[in-house]
């Protein structure tokens, strides 16, 4: 008797603790976005980390580029797009028609575009003044023992070898910020090429994403390509120093890219603005704001509320994790009128 009761027992265990592990698991809420490469590392760490803290809402994004990810909002195919280079009137107008509301550029942190470069027998850091870069990306400047590249570098024997110039062959963000660097810097470029997430290359091989942009400079000697800081220093990828508008040498870093942040003191209230060649002696040149693309008003409200709960949380716990990837956070001021905006997205 004692045995069969047991045994029952036993049954009876087994059938509850099925039964449980039958239970459906509650729902989960999720977010699909895309574009930018740029913050890609940045925002891996925040969607993991801010699902850490709501295990129940999964935040997924693909990195495609700016171009994409504009392309993507304003065909509400995600519920968030990302760009480095902010929304132009046409675009922003476009949207809200499709879209039947607003899209808000918000600024998510600051980083940086570095020239890397492969030129054999040369361990020194080379200095790019934007004479050397314009010039280069031109086609105009062939070949690394050049005037235009040796006179900034007294002491390095540069080799006479032919420049092989790489850029991203698709929309990109980390584009327009070296060309909207370029247009500012050279009348030249200005007018032959402009700026954009895409534009018509004088010279030069594709390549996809920095992945390529960097494999290509690491296979063909000579080569020369703007890759995003972050990728540059986890990957130890050589890159060197560019001559700022107030003439001094700087070397990508963190505080130079916040300099070049605070050379802005009246951010527009759209918070679009470009900060390439900013003024000031510690001032980074080709630094950026990089954006989330927010329709204000979602089509479902339950992800409007979870968009504007993510936005507030990055501006606040989500900055502390930025210089630990490389990007600056966002300034006091700008958090203070970003916190305002996303009052907005519902």
């Amino acid at each position: 008797m004692m045995r069969r009761l047991t045994l029952c027992a036993i049954l009876t265990l087994a059938l509850t603790a099925c039964n449980r592990s039958e239970q459906p698991k509650p729902p989960q809420a999720g977010l699909n976005g895309a574009g930018a490469t740029f913050p890609n590392p940045m925002y891996s760490k925040w969607f993991s980390e801010y699902h850490k803290l709501h295990p129940d809402i999964e935040i997924n994004y693909q990195s495609i580029g700016s171009g994409g990810g504009i392309r993507q909002v304003t065909e509400a195919t995600v519920d968030f797009g990302a760009s480095d280079m902010p929304m132009t009137d046409a675009q922003l107008a476009e949207a809200q028609t499709k879209l039947n509301t607003k899209v808000l550029n918000i600024p998510t942190v600051l980083g940086a575009v570095v020239p890397a470069y492969n030129v054999p027998g040369v361990t020194e850091e080379i200095k790019f003044t934007p004479d050397a870069l314009a010039g280069i990306y031109l086609g105009k400047i062939t070949k690394w023992n050049d005037k235009a590249i040796t006179s900034a570098n007294p002491g390095i024997k540069f080799p006479d070898k032919p420049i092989i110039v790489v850029h991203r062959s698709e929309g990109s963000g980390t584009t327009f910020i070296w060309t909207d660097y370029l247009s500012k810097v050279s009348a030249d470029w200005k007018s032959q090429v402009g700026s954009g997430t895409a534009v018509k290359w004088p010279v030069g091989l594709g390549g996809k994403g920095n992945e390529q942009v960097a494999g290509t400079v690491r296979q063909e000697e000579g080569a020369i390509g703007y890759i995003e800081l972050i990728y540059a220093l986890q990957n130890n990828i050589t890159f060197g120093s560019v001559r700022n508008a107030d003439g001094n040498f700087l070397k990508a870093s963190l505080e130079g890219v916040t300099a070049a942040a605070a050379s802005v003191p009246d951010l527009p209230p759209d918070f679009r603005v470009s900060i390439t060649n900013a003024p000031g002696k510690d001032a980074y040149p080709i630094s950026s704001f990089t954006y989330l693309l927010i329709p204000e008003q979602s089509k479902d409200p339950a992800k409007g509320k979870i968009l504007a709960d993510f936005l507030n949380w990055m501006v606040t716990d989500g900055q502390k994790m930025t210089n630990a990837l490389s990007y600056s956070p966002l300034p006091d001021a700008v958090v203070q009128k970003v916190k305002e905006t996303i009052k907005q997205v519902k």
